[in-house]
């Protein structure tokens, strides 16, 4: 490695990058909860009626759970095992809702053994499952909403057609559950608030239809999908910009006693993410330099792969850059990270990083293809 990579100067975020390689081996993914209580503070700030539940699948590092339950977070778990690691880290049951409209018959009765109560569902042999297994549970129906605009279209395989939700609530009650509200995602990386605009509506319209027939909502959980930038170029809209709309639109849709929930993964770790990796070979091809890094798209870069992702590499070299390709180091060609990336010559040893990659990067990366394992997750302050 250049020693001028290791120059006292530059950024914060390069010289925490230098302080960390010399402690630890690379790859590292590095989390700052200085970060993740930032996001939580914003997301507390311009949506204050809201109560977030963070999706654990985001990413499910012990310290990440530990650092948000004393932020005061609540909890979206999908599966016993998330549910499990977030009950053995302190967290009361209550202060989790089961969001997997389709669950294991073992799933549930774990749930109903952990006195978890809350969960949804968006059809009607679920509500026969949960009925079985959990009975008594609190549930809310997922409806289908636009996601017009998102990275990722969730309604592609959740969620009740809107006609359909007060039949399934009132059958939900004619089997001994307890209907208790309405839920909806808008899609990932969500850029559109109309999203969330359209999607009030209909579930203010649902609200409305079940009190004509006796059934008396609580809770609209309006998911996630509030979008963040993954580049220094992205244009995503301003997180404010879209609570306010949300906001306002809340409180001209449902009245006072109506309780907000949300699921937001991406948004709160997301940011607090530094991928660090190395060169571990470099070549000539194709007409453009050619590196391999220690951490591939079977690794900590799944999120191109699984999320739709394109990450910016960054480098500590400075000086002209020229057209390159990057890829991990596992045997598969699938294992292509860009290939058309503008970097400065590199060496092997050279650094190369991603900020904005805390969220499903490591939640999603295989444990051990072709014997390389996963970036050690640090957490610093």
């Amino acid at each position: 490695m250049k020693r001028s990579e290791f120059s006292p100067n530059g950024s914060a975020v390069e010289n925490l990058i230098r302080q960390t390689l010399k402690k630890c081996h690379s790859p590292v993914m590095i989390i700052r909860k200085s970060l993740l209580r930032k996001q939580y503070e914003r997301f507390r700030i311009h949506l204050p009626k809201v109560t977030p539940y963070y999706a654990i699948k985001a990413n499910p590092h012990p310290e990440i759970v530990k650092t948000f339950l004393r932020l005061g977070a609540n909890f979206d778990v999908a599966s016993a095992n998330e549910m499990n690691l977030v009950l053995s880290l302190g967290a009361h049951p209550d202060r989790m809702i089961f969001a997997n409209t389709i669950k294991s018959a073992e799933d549930l009765q774990a749930a109903y053994r952990r006195r978890v109560r809350l969960m949804t569902f968006d059809n009607e042999p679920e509500l026969y499952k949960i009925a079985k297994h959990a009975p008594g549970s609190r549930v809310i129906v997922r409806i289908k909403v636009e996601n017009i605009g998102s990275i990722v279209e969730l309604s592609l395989k959740f969620g009740a057609d809107a006609e359909h939700a007060v039949f399934l609530l009132r059958k939900a009650k004619g089997l001994g559950l307890r209907p208790e509200g309405v839920s909806f995602h808008v899609g990932s990386q969500c850029s559109n608030v109309e999203n969330y605009v359209h999607a009030l509506e209909v579930a203010a319209q649902i609200f409305r239809e079940a009190k004509q027939e006796g059934l008396h909502l609580s809770i609209l959980d309006i998911g996630g999908g509030f979008p963040i930038r993954h580049t220094d170029q992205d244009k995503q809209p301003v997180f404010e910009i879209m609570a306010r709309k949300i906001r306002a639109e809340m409180s001209r849709l449902f009245d006072k006693k109506t309780k907000f929930i949300a699921e937001p993964g991406r948004f709160l770790v997301g940011p607090a993410g530094i991928l660090v990796t190395q060169v571990i070979g470099r070549t000539f091809r194709n007409n453009k330099n050619y590196y391999y890094l220690n951490d591939g798209i079977y690794g900590d870069f799944s999120g191109i792969v699984f999320d739709h992702c394109k990450y910016e590499l960054k480098t500590l070299r400075r000086g002209q850059r020229f057209l390159s390709t990057v890829a991990g180091p596992t045997c598969d060609s699938l294992d292509t990270i860009s290939l058309s990336e503008e970097l400065p010559e590199l060496d092997v040893g050279s650094i190369v990083y991603v900020k904005n990659i805390g969220a499903y990067s490591s939640a999603s990366a295989v444990q051990s293809f072709n014997g390389f394992a996963p970036a050690k997750i640090i957490l610093v302050d």
